[in-house]
């Protein structure tokens, strides 16, 4: 019973790291406001600006994602720390344009470490018998310190004094304690072996996994897209468009996106697989509905509606989408099919959002806004339809 108490403690403390690290890549998200109005940036820059977090995780999963399976778990989290700890800096020393750049792309190479290594962290230092809380544990980690970055920017940048150096102070104090945590935790990899023997892992999609992987990747790509809309203008929306100039409700909104998407995660496996991904699908086209409402109409309880409906059809279909994949892949070729699916997943962060900020030029952050919810829809409407077609069978 002490040895699945240790256990459990030890579980939990690596979540809170986990968490840790993930709120720095959201922290942000309300203050790009602020930052427009410090560097006179269009609505445009601010769309490249955050998806430069994407290319930085991309490019982690394509060379290193296994790299915990080789040198060990704590090394790779170190790492990532030391790169979280790099893009508090990088924002606490913003003089210009080029070191929001920079600190983005490092958040991306530490959110990059992170994804796959702490997941494994906290599933290997559960008890014997622990593997479901675990998960729930590592979902609850990643998808709820996402949640909190932006409400912790927005509450400090709100109520307290300097709003631009504040947040990121406060966060390099949590990632000092995380890395003081991480250190009294003991290595669950028995073998580690030098960084030198660590390879780029190659994409990969077997013929088998076609059928499956195409609908699941589909609807990845629109939840991770309406994630990256959300996070990087709806601030400027809910300010220009509705007068709520408010950085704590501009990050508790973006928040309730991130935890319902984590309330979503959490019951896939009690409906199962093969309805979490249809019903996923559903609840994205049901946020993007309310989303095209709260722009056509400026109202601020639909764009919180959105968030929470929206957010929860993307946790249904993000982890419905990557069991489905992992049970349809061979087991010498998993790890390449799931790093392809995060890498389709994380180019939604990416390509859409930056499409936003093209159209926002012309046509406005509106009418940009409607045409990104136009595409997405058809997107995840035919992956819908594919899947009540054929019905994935898996294992939640």
């Amino acid at each position: 019973m002490d040895g699945d108490g240790r256990g459990w403690r030890q579980c939990l403390l690596s979540g809170a790291v986990f968490a840790v690290c993930m709120a720095g890549t959201t922290l942000p998200t309300p203050l790009y406001g602020l930052y427009q109005e410090k560097f006179g940036f269009s609505e445009l820059t601010v769309t490249v600006v955050y998806a430069v977090y994407a290319f930085g995780v991309i490019g982690v999963l394509l060379l290193a994602g296994n790299a915990s399976d080789t040198v060990g778990r704590r090394p790779v989290l170190l790492a990532g720390l030391g790169f979280a700890a790099a893009s508090a800096g990088c924002f606490l020393c913003a003089a210009g344009l080029g070191w929001l750049y920079a600190g983005r792309l490092l958040s991306g190479l530490s959110a990059g470490l992170f994804t796959g290594a702490a997941t494994a962290y906290v599933m290997d230092l559960a008890p014997h018998g622990g593997a479901s809380r675990a998960t729930l544990v590592a979902t609850a980690a990643n998808m709820g310190g996402l949640g909190c970055g932006p409400l912790l920017a927005g509450v400090l940048a709100q109520y307290a004094a300097w709003p631009l150096y504040l947040p990121f102070v406060v966060h390099l104090a949590l990632v000092a304690g995380s890395f003081a945590v991480l250190l009294r935790l003991p290595e669950t990899v028995r073998e580690p072996r030098p960084l030198s023997t660590v390879r780029p892992q190659r994409p990969g999609l077997p013929p088998q996994v076609r059928a499956v992987f195409m609908p699941a990747a589909t609807a990845s790509f629109v939840g991770f897209a309406l994630f990256g809309v959300f996070t990087s203008v709806s601030p400027a929306f809910l300010e220009q468009s509705l007068g709520v100039d408010n950085r704590a409700v501009s990050g508790l909104v973006v928040a309730l996106a991130f935890f319902a998407s984590t309330a979503g995660q959490l019951v896939v496996g009690r409906v199962g697989v093969g309805r979490s991904l249809p019903l996923g699908c559903a609840g994205l086209f049901a946020g993007l509905a309310l989303l095209a409402g709260a722009l056509r109409w400026d109202v601020l309880s639909l764009v919180v509606l959105s968030a929470l409906v929206g957010g929860a059809g993307q946790g249904l279909a993000f982890r419905g989408a990557l069991s489905a994949v992992a049970e349809a892949s061979p087991g010498d070729r998993r790890a390449a099919v799931i790093s392809t699916l995060f890498v389709v997943a994380y180019a939604g962060i990416s390509l859409p959002v930056i499409g936003v900020g093209v159209l926002t030029g012309p046509i406005g952050l509106e009418g940009a806004g409607l045409v990104f919810i136009a595409c997405m829809a058809v997107l995840v409407s035919t992956a819908a339809v594919y899947l009540i077609r054929r019905p994935v069978r898996a294992r939640a």
